[in-house]
């Protein structure tokens, strides 16, 4: 049940049996359906997500009223509000399923837990967070520097498959232009 996570984390570090057995009772697995919110603007966001199949999305909506999203998470992808999850504040954000997704979540109260019992789990995340601040800043510098007909055919050149996946409207959200510029962009091909 968690072993696509056990060999995610062992892409990092190395995990023994009986790492896995100090892991297990930590873990929590379930599905979810297109559409359904896992965190609301406002609430706490109680768990990390380790997407096992589907896409998570994390958006917040603007002083438009638009939905805006910042992030996606594809399998073996991680998501989060961190700074709730961490700090245990109101989020600004949402965490919705843009498919049907299959996910293992570690609980905010679990994860002093896990670092206490498997120190080198913190490796293990910091590399995790180290790469999604690296997509992070990547994906600002494409929107400031590319135009948004470059900013399509990057990311569509990146993850051809995923472009398929999701709406239109998440995706042109992601990439910072209205879904009516991106059926323009994908009629002239």
């Amino acid at each position: 049940m968690y072993q696509p996570l056990f060999n995610h984390i062992e892409r990092f570090i190395d995990l023994s049996n009986d790492d896995h057995e100090i892991l297990e009772p930590l873990l929590k697995s379930f599905s979810v359906k297109k559409k359904t919110l896992l965190l609301e603007q406002g609430q706490i966001c109680w768990a990390n997500y380790f997407v096992v199949k589907g896409c998570l999305r994390l958006y917040f909506i603007d002083i438009k009223g638009v939905e805006q999203t910042t992030q996606f998470a594809i399998e073996n992808w991680w998501i989060t509000d961190l700074t709730s999850f961490l700090f245990q504040n109101a989020s600004d954000f949402f965490i919705q399923a843009a498919e049907n997704t299959e996910i293992i979540a570690i609980e905010q109260q679990d994860y002093e837990r896990i670092f206490s019992r498997l120190p080198k789990m913190e490796r293990y995340f910091r590399l995790v967070l180290q790469k999604n601040h690296q997509a992070s800043q990547r994906r600002i510098m494409f929107l400031y520097s590319f135009t948004a007909e470059e900013r399509y055919h990057h990311f569509n050149g990146l993850f051809p498959e995923f472009v398929q996946r999701i709406p239109q409207y998440m995706l042109a959200s992601y990439l910072g232009f209205t879904p009516e510029f991106l059926s323009k962009i994908r009629a002239k091909r």
